[in-house]
């Protein structure tokens, strides 16, 4: 479907988290009528005075032009949508599988010929513990289910035996007992931390395809605890070995499926092969944030097409982008009390205006400031666009040098990674 220039639509945006407050006010800002509403009742207060906001987002369905799932677990709602002739961009009931079940995951994979590491699944964490003192080894602790949102949980493990595996073990038993439910462990390889990624239009992959580099430890030089995810690096290519070898042998599957919407993998690749671990079925965060400051065109244009099937290239810059988090506490916590002391309602300060790089995440707006709302700790994403990744984190970092947030802290080194990355993948031929 082609856009008429100048048409104005109407877009719906179902979110769990908020996390799509970004993309919901370049929407608005972009020339379209936006609605947002949001699951999560402690977020509900996001986005208030910056974008149109909606109490039950189903009694906007008839007014909606699009509607935008943002998140895994509205599979089945925008099938049915789909099946009733709305425009729906999300997820289906195989895709949410494939992220929130590690197991069928890694099985979907091993399906398609795509070839995988060795896991087992446990529920029980004394058979887990009995296992790794059978098979020792080095191995990697991987929640299943929504548990696997407390990225805190996810552990991997340095020792040869797995002995910090099974102290791991102990205590998540004395700590979470039977609330954790199924995890897996999988076996660790060693070498870089890859993702490719693609929107999927109903029938194929439109490219260029997405390459990122997260950095997901909350302290420089990967220390101190996962966050889920402090800042990404990333680039735009046409073609990619990884996209070959993982995402691109399931493209008829999708296609089958009738999946509308982005889709990443993550990979672990080195001099032996590549490894995928996890599926991400759904707008990755803060991956959508910098790829929006990386599309030439009216993001939301770009959406809607992929929605409607279009055939067509996404406009985008050429070299490097970047994007860090700037985060306050209890983050990567959740602690109600440290929130509302150290936190809440703290004003976001830009010293100079910016038109560009800055993407509100959990804020809302009173009398034109930006004020952090929600419960994360997660106000802002600063992104920075160039030709070498360099200029990139020059420019990033001058724009988070323009931000005044009290008590706030984030990663100095996002990108740092690319520099030896880059020379390994070119080495082994995946670059």
């Amino acid at each position: 479907m082609v856009l008429k220039k100048g048409k104005k639509l109407r877009f719906l945006y179902v979110s769990k988290w908020g996390d799509m407050l970004d993309v919901a006010l370049a929407t608005l800002k972009e020339g379209n009528d936006v609605k947002m509403y949001i699951d999560y009742k402690p977020c509900r207060e996001v986005g208030y005075g910056l974008v149109p906001k909606a109490r039950e987002w189903q009694k906007h369905i008839d007014w909606a032009d699009i509607i935008v799932f943002d998140y895994v677990g509205y599979g089945k709602i925008a099938e049915e949508l789909k099946a009733a002739g709305k425009i729906v961009f999300g997820g289906t009931q195989y895709t949410d599988k494939l992220e929130l079940d590690r197991t069928f995951g890694q099985k979907e994979l091993k399906r398609h010929k795509v070839k995988i590491l060795g896991y087992n699944e446990f529920e029980s964490f004394h058979e887990a513990i009995s296992f790794v003192k059978e098979n020792p080894n080095s191995y990697v602790i991987k929640p299943c289910g929504e548990i696997q949102d407390y990225k805190q949980l996810l552990f991997v493990g340095k020792e040869e035996d797995g002995s910090d595996i099974i102290r791991v073990l102990k205590a998540y038993e004395k700590t979470w007992g039977d609330k954790m439910g199924a995890f897996q462990l999988q076996r660790k390889v060693t070498g870089v931390e890859i993702a490719v990624s693609g929107f999927f239009n109903g029938n194929k992959f439109i490219k260029p395809l997405n390459i990122t580099f997260e950095h997901k430890k909350l302290f420089p030089k990967e220390l101190g605890v996962s966050t889920g995810e402090m800042g990404t690096s990333m680039f735009w290519a046409d073609e990619s070995p990884i996209f070959d070898a993982t995402l691109k042998k399931m493209e008829n599957t999708l296609a089958k499926e009738n999946f509308i919407g982005h889709i990443d993998i993550n990979c672990i690749v080195n001099g032996n092969g590549i490894y995928p671990l996890e599926f991400t079925s759904r707008f990755g965060f803060p991956q959508i944030y910098i790829q929006r400051a990386s599309i030439n065109e009216p993001f939301s244009d770009m959406i809607y097409k992929v929605a409607t099937g279009s055939d067509f290239k996404i406009n985008v810059k050429r070299g490097f982008q970047v994007g860090a988090y700037i985060v306050v506490p209890p983050f990567p916590y959740e602690d109600e009390k440290t929130f509302d002391v150290f936190s809440k309602d703290a004003v976001v300060v830009v010293k100079k205006p910016m038109k560009e790089g800055l993407h509100p995440i959990h804020v809302k707006e009173i009398n034109g400031e930006w004020l952090i709302t929600g419960n994360s700790g997660m106000p802002l994403l600063v992104t920075g666009t160039g030709l070498t990744m360099k200029e990139a984190q020059k420019l990033m970092y001058n724009r988070i040098n323009n931000v005044l947030i009290n008590n706030a802290y984030y990663r100095t080194d996002i990108g740092d990674r690319w520099f030896e990355d880059s020379d390994k993948l070119m080495a082994w031929n995946l670059l």
